[in-house]
């Protein structure tokens, strides 16, 4: 039996709602026995000659004095830095990172895999589970890439449900049921993939305690007759100002609550350690260490890893490395997490004004977490003229999405100026 059999016979024993989620390439896929595979096999071995890096030959880099003058770091941390990373990133790091995301009382997982930032992840997670027709539910307003990530390079049929309800004129509801009534239409048996980002991109949004439970329970009776793959893109992380709202991932709750349901975490140092050219992020599979599950995804993801960028980048998963180390880090992202905190509740009592002296024309959809807020403009304007004319007569810069919202990303806002932007918004839309 070969590799590829030997995983596939396990996760078809083991789980076979996940087997059924796979995509045609996702059941190809393996790590392939290439030079990384005997290269971990030999590692700690004397004369090891099995990675084409150049080194002194006994395993430490060569170094130049312009790259080593850049760095202030060990032989150790050197050496992790300038050579190349193991396919699913460094060790510590991985162990680090999982020891960091997971919350108070739930039980280690298998450590997660380092990915080239967020949209890695997500490729990977296109590749395994979505292929030609694959139904991906996505709520809207939504980030744009996912219709590049599994419809363009996957040719998945992409299905837009409404985020919000409007019960009434001058508020909206956020909608925890609108992904389950999307997949509970589709053929019985169809597996599916669901995007669940919150804190939302665009909307700012995360679901209070009532709302996460309906979100949960909706998403285990769609498992019921059909796998579900709910990819956690958990980018804004952590992001959560009000007390009452449950800051941790949806990704924890749906863990092991039904055979069909496969939840996937994808974080990383982005927004949460403000690493935004570091490009490492993480993906988390919801199976403790040594799960046979576990190891067979894992397996194939590293195949996809390797076919697609080698190995993630070594020196700035040492960066971050370093971070997690500091006994003071949790202190510091909460430092970033307080002052977002003080912008957002600025700009909301803003909005508010805003909604009134626009007599209407400027509706603020809820927004609560994250780094953004969203904007729905009366039919009478245009997003993107309305952008473009605030680029050009107010000297602001706003993001359209669509013809009907604009993105307002306070996390690049200074809090002195959130009451000038907001009323050159309303004196633009007026």
């Amino acid at each position: 039996m070969s590799e590829l059999e030997r995983i596939n016979a396990t996760l078809k024993e083991n789980a076979p709602g996940v087997w059924a989620a796979l995509s045609a390439l996702g059941r190809d896929v393996v790590y392939p026995p290439d030079i990384p595979f005997p290269a971990a096999q030999a590692k700690g071995t004397r004369y090891n000659a099995t990675i084409g890096q150049i080194t002194d030959g006994a395993g430490s880099v060569l170094r130049l004095d312009a790259i080593e003058d850049s760095l202030r770091l060990n032989d150790e941390d050197r050496n992790k830095a300038l050579l190349y990373s193991p396919i699913g990133g460094l060790d510590e790091l991985r162990t680090r990172w999982e020891r960091w995301q997971r919350p108070e009382g739930v039980n280690e997982l298998s450590p997660p895999l380092v990915t080239i930032g967020l949209t890695h992840g997500l490729a990977l997670v296109a590749d395994l589970f979505a292929g030609e027709g694959t139904p991906v539910v996505v709520p809207q307003p939504s980030w744009g890439n996912y219709r590049q990530v599994f419809g363009l390079r996957r040719g998945a049929r992409m299905i837009s449900v409404d985020a919000y309800r409007k019960p009434a004129e001058d508020r909206f509801d956020w909608r925890p049921e609108a992904i389950a009534e999307a997949i509970a239409a589709l053929p019985a048996g169809t597996p599916a993939i669901a995007i669940l980002n919150l804190p939302s991109n665009p909307g700012g949004y995360m679901p209070t305690v009532s709302e996460r439970g309906v979100l949960a329970e909706s998403l285990v009776a769609a498992a019921a007759d059909r796998p579900v793959v709910v990819v956690c893109d958990d980018a804004y992380a952590g992001l959560v100002y009000d007390a009452q709202i449950p800051a941790a991932s949806m990704f924890w709750d749906l863990i092991g609550q039904h055979d069909n349901l496969l939840p996937i975490r994808l974080a990383g140092s982005t927004k949460e350690f403000l690493l935004f050219g570091g490009r490492v992020g993480f993906l988390t599979l919801p199976f403790a260490a040594g799960n046979p599950v576990a190891d067979a995804l894992d397996n194939k993801l590293r195949g996809l890893i390797r076919s697609g960028v080698g190995s993630p980048a070594a020196l700035s998963q040492v960066v971050l490395l370093q971070a997690l180390r500091n006994a003071e880090i949790g202190e510091e992202v909460e430092e970033i997490r307080a002052l977002l905190g003080r912008r957002r509740a600025r700009l909301a009592e803003a909005l508010e004004r805003a909604a009134t002296d626009s007599k209407g024309r400027l509706r603020p959809l809820p927004a609560n977490a994250g780094a953004f807020a969203l904007i729905e403009l009366d039919e009478s304007l245009d997003a993107g003229e309305l952008r473009l004319r605030l680029i050009e007569e107010s000297d602001v810069g706003l993001v359209s999405i669509g013809d009907r919202y604009l993105r307002i990303a306070f996390c690049s806002l200074a809090e002195e100026d959130v009451d000038l932007l907001v009323s050159r918004l309303v004196a633009a839309a007026s």
